[in-house]
């Protein structure tokens, strides 16, 4: 990452709010501030959020798994903490009685094309360490009676939990000053002193160390803090259905995934109230927070437009990208795909559900960061791209980033002052906005 340089406002001798502040009250930015509360008795931190409470995009707005690893490059962030990730959000939900199950999933090849991949996806899955089982078509209809297939992997450590519910209680159990309804405007960064954030509401906070979880707007906040993120969040929404006639789905159930894309394929996914989730498919959304096609915001899509790895992106992928805008715009098409797994499934057994947007960060080349990332700069730490499975790797991410901050905040700072100010609302340096 690099340090752009600017001009900023005067430096008084000022006090600091706290020792560390978060910028995102998802899941990942609130185990952040559980962690370092954990490791750090004392550190004084503060999170803010935009929204009026915590979790409600990409931590909200997901089926609610707990993914095994099994998917994931070996030795990759992704790999190593999903594998340590799920086991620790199984014992964190039993901990504070927060609702779960291990339910075991499988993964089902319908044509011949994917047996090859199925059987990698089983190698690598023992290569991180997951027990898994190969399956023939008459030890699928055991676990799913519904469900065709030629062969499958169940998994049996995949669950289901309510990681809002996580989300919340990590805040609760962490001790730090959540600030809810705070959008991040500006930020005044000094990489010899901290960080001075002022919010929509006029507010200004100060910090010694600044940790930007802002999902969907983490490469802004990043500009916002002078640094270049390399990325840019290119957002895809993913749609959902419900399934009507609930007893078709006992579990869950994946397609095998195509390698070439990060996305897992429509599953069906059978939720803590018995529920049935179907879906989602990935089309690009029109807003960062773009849960429909009539959420447009111009400005949010001219962004995107104007990276160039959203143009490389499109010409690399545009098969797959009008098959999925096919499913968006047509039911039918999209039952169809569904079919593959569950032939039994109708039109009407399908119920419009609430939509999810991922927050998925895109290389200038065109190419999408297929791990975790994480940068640091001089008082400064950027999750950058978490999307899935970065629920179940909450734990471990939380500790990672904590870890970072704990060691920035041992960071000498220059005698005489005691951090960064802005003045007020009506002050904005060259080069500052909102978050793109």
């Amino acid at each position: 990452m690099h340090y752009r340089s600017r001009e900023v406002v005067q430096v008084r001798a000022i006090g600091y709010d706290c020792d560390v502040l978060v910028i995102g009250g998802g899941i990942v930015g609130l185990s952040t501030a559980h962690a370092i509360s954990r490791a750090a008795p004392g550190t004084r931190v503060t999170v803010l959020e935009k929204e009026p409470g915590p979790a409600r995009h990409q931590t909200g707005r997901n089926s609610g798994v707990i993914h095994s690893g099994i998917y994931y490059r070996p030795g990759s962030l992704k790999a190593r903490y999903a594998v340590r990730g799920s086991a620790e959000m199984i014992k964190f939900c039993a901990e504070y009685g927060i609702p779960h199950a291990v339910t075991g999933k499988l993964i089902v090849a319908t044509d011949r094309a994917e047996l090859p991949r199925l059987h990698a996806l089983a190698q690598r899955g023992r290569e991180n360490g997951i027990a898994v089982r190969e399956l023939g078509p008459a030890q699928i209809a055991e676990y799913e009676p519904e469900v065709t297939g030629l062969a499958a992997i169940h998994v049996g450590t995949t669950g289901i939990c309510d990681f809002t519910a996580v989300a919340r209680q990590l805040g609760e159990a962490s001790g730090a000053e959540i600030r809810y309804g705070a959008r991040v405007v500006r930020v005044d960064r000094r990489p010899d002193l901290g960080v001075a954030v002022l919010t929509a509401r006029g507010d200004v906070v100060r910090g010694r160390v600044l940790v930007n979880c802002a999902g969907l707007h983490c490469d802004g906040i990043a500009r916002l803090t002078g640094d270049d993120p390399e990325v840019r969040i290119v957002p895809f929404r993913g749609e959902y259905y419900e399934l009507a006639r609930q007893g078709l789905v006992r579990g869950l159930v994946y397609p095998v995934p195509d390698p070439a894309f990060p996305f897992l394929g429509v599953h069906l996914t059978r939720g803590l109230d018995g529920s049935v989730h179907v879906g989602p498919n990935a089309v690009p959304a029109l807003a960062r927070e773009g849960y429909g096609w009539g959420v447009v915001r111009p400005r949010e899509a001219a962004a995107t437009a104007a990276w160039p790895g959203a143009w490389h992106l499109a010409r690399r992928h545009w098969r797959h990208g009008v098959g999925e805008l096919h499913r968006s715009l047509s039911k039918r098409a999209f039952v169809e795909e569904v079919r593959r797994l569950l032939p039994a499934v109708e039109p009407q057994d399908l119920v419009r559900a609430a939509p999810g947007v991922r927050a998925q960060a895109v290389r200038r080349d065109g190419s999408l960061v297929d791990d975790f990332l994480i940068r640091q700069s001089p008082r400064a730490i950027h999750v950058l791209n978490a999307p899935s499975p970065a629920a179940t790797a909450s734990l471990p991410i939380g500790r990672e980033v904590a870890r970072r901050a704990l060691a920035a905040l041992r960071a000498p700072e220059s005698p005489g002052t005691r951090g960064p100010e802005i003045r007020g609302p009506g002050t904005r340096g060259p080069g500052t906005r909102g978050p793109a």
